[in-house]
């Protein structure tokens, strides 16, 4: 299919607009972000945006049209070619490509992010509104250099584990930490030290400025995959990353749980769990999958060796 371009080549964002007539808004929404989109937003024929709803929102529009953004850099083919892959389509839904001029786009992303509770005592808050139970756990975070501000199903998996989870006194190491928004979950719920790893400079830099704005930053160590204690083993490990580079990570995830601890991994499309599951069980006894739209959390514990 020959995707419409707009007359202006030289807006430095690209949207590539989706139809969601045999697919749900929700799976357009997780293609094009595992595709490389920036931001990716939902709308009717011509109402309101709403971006990256809350967990367990549903757009009420009988016709929804879910766009991603993308750099004007981007190559839009392969991009195509992902969404093709991951939504298991020979040819795409009805699409539109068109180039966009420069916004303020953080602002219309804290104009629309409301805080949101995971579990009983855990909420993720914008610092521009008040907490609605200030006596709970109450995380900071806009917005940022980093992705994971608590509204996709797979943060939201993770946050709702940590939630009810007993990490008094425990060591934990976030692999992928993104925004630091689980390595802060962990700190503020009461574990004694924190390991925020990436591979990307710009998520640690996010990380250690949401760190300190929540008052953690003493608890958590910052660090990229190579600096990591060749001897270091905690007592929990999350990983919210893609499925494939689980699998591929798993022989370095595992020997860093130490026996009878826990290993939390998400980022999981459904359809991927087994294989997920089977990289990892030959040390790990796993619990039910928690499930979320179209994405699974596992929980394993580590045997005793």
């Amino acid at each position: 299919m020959a995707i419409p371009m707009s007359d202006d080549a030289t807006a430095p964002w690209l949207q590539l607009t989706l139809e969601a007539i045999d697919h749900g808004p929700g799976q357009l929404e997780d293609a094009l972000l595992l595709a490389g989109a920036l931001a990716v937003t939902l709308t009717d024929a011509g109402g309101q945006p709403v971006l990256e709803p809350a967990p367990g929102e549903t757009p009420l529009w009988a016709h929804t049209r879910v766009t991603g953004l993308f750099d004007a850099q981007t190559d839009i083919e392969v991009v195509k070619g992902r969404l093709r892959r991951f939504l298991r389509a020979p040819i795409l839904p009805e699409c539109r490509l068109t180039a966009l001029e420069e916004r303020d786009w953080v602002r219309a992303w804290m104009d629309t992010f409301h805080p949101m509770r995971f579990g009983q005592r855990l909420w993720i808050c914008p610092s521009c509104q008040t907490p609605p139970e200030p006596a709970a756990v109450n995380i900071r975070l806009d917005p940022g250099l980093a992705f994971g501000t608590g509204t996709h199903p797979t943060t939201a998996l993770c946050l709702e584990w940590l939630d009810g989870a007993d990490l008094i006194g425990n060591t934990v190491l976030d692999y992928g930490c993104g925004s630091g928004i689980l390595a802060i979950a962990a700190a503020r719920l009461g574990a004694k030290r924190v390991w925020a790893v990436d591979i990307d400079p710009q998520a640690l830099l996010a990380s250690d400025a949401n760190a300190a704005e929540n008052g953690v930053e003493d608890r958590i160590v910052l660090a990229s995959p190579a600096e990591l204690p060749a001897a270091l083993q905690v007592d929990i490990l999350l990983a919210n990353i893609l499925a494939g580079v689980l699998v591929q990570l798993a022989p370095e995830l595992g020997r860093r749980v130490r026996p009878g601890g826990g290993l939390v991994l998400s980022g999981i499309l459904e359809q991927h769990t087994d294989a997920v599951r089977a990289a990892f069980v030959r040390d790990f006894s796993f619990g039910p999958p928690r499930r979320r739209e179209d994405w699974v959390l596992l929980a394993g514990v580590r045997r005793a060796v």
